[in-house]
């Protein structure tokens, strides 16, 4: 029970690495507003946890307004925000992602981080408390070839980790990311250009311990890193990579 009555809202969480964040979450006691932009995915995934869920595009700030208005007014405070939701292009070369792609990854990615700070920053430093943590990948550390944009997007969540932590430390606020490699997830077929066992045997031998990560290892890192045992560390950029990056 590391989270018990913490409130937390948790982004991009009807599939994938936030439904891992979600349900470890949920397991060690914390309160979620679930936050998808699949209405129907979400109510079932919420449904099975018991938690609270809300349906929102986190690329717009009408949406992030009124998550932080149902938020406070459901809890009347915000003790961590998880900025999971994200979205890539297909693998191609860099200027042959169409400027549509470009400004989605771009919003959905990184500009959706901007509007956690706008909407929920604010009240944690009033209260001098709170810890936001960014999903980023190792793609912002040792980008692969042909996700370029996708790439900049998570090395760009990186350093706005970094710029958050600095800024906001004189006010108890955490701010960390985790860099998980590629997992199973819905956007691994993305991230490979396919999803025939060649594929998935080159992108694995990428991985040094030798297999893809898991929504529950980004549960248990998230975990650590929202939980109170945390408490001394900020800005740090955790690899949930199996040796990806070294």
């Amino acid at each position: 029970m590391r989270l018990k009555n913490k409130i937390a809202i948790i982004t991009g969480s009807a599939s994938g690495f936030g439904k891992g964040i979600a349900k470890k979450f949920s397991q060690e006691g914390a309160k979620l507003i679930m936050v998808d932009i699949n209405s129907k995915l979400l109510k079932k995934i919420s449904k099975n946890l018991s938690q609270d869920y809300f349906v929102a595009d986190v690329s717009k700030s009408s949406d992030f307004k009124s998550l932080k208005n149902f938020a406070y007014k459901k809890y009347g405070n915000i003790d961590i925000v998880v900025n999971n939701a994200g979205v890539t292009h297909k693998p191609k070369f860099m200027e042959s992602v169409d400027e549509k792609d470009f400004n989605r990854v771009f919003n959905v990615n990184a500009k959706s981080v901007y509007y956690c700070a706008k909407y929920f920053i604010p009240r944690m430093k009033k209260n001098r408390k709170g810890v936001i943590l960014n999903v980023a990948s190792t793609a912002g550390i040792s980008p692969r070839p042909k996700l370029n944009w996708y790439n900049a997007t998570k090395g760009w969540m990186i350093t706005a980790t970094k710029a958050m932590a600095i800024e906001l430390a004189t006010f108890n606020v955490r701010v960390n990311a985790i860099a998980p490699v590629a997992g199973l997830t819905p956007l691994l077929k993305s991230f490979m250009g396919g999803n025939t066992p060649k594929k998935k045997r080159s992108f694995l031998s990428t991985i040094p311990i030798g297999r893809f990560s898991t929504p529950e290892d980004m549960g248990n890192a998230a975990c650590f890193l929202c939980s109170d045992e945390a408490s001394m560390i900020t800005g740090t950029i955790l690899e949930v990579d199996g040796g990806r990056c070294i």
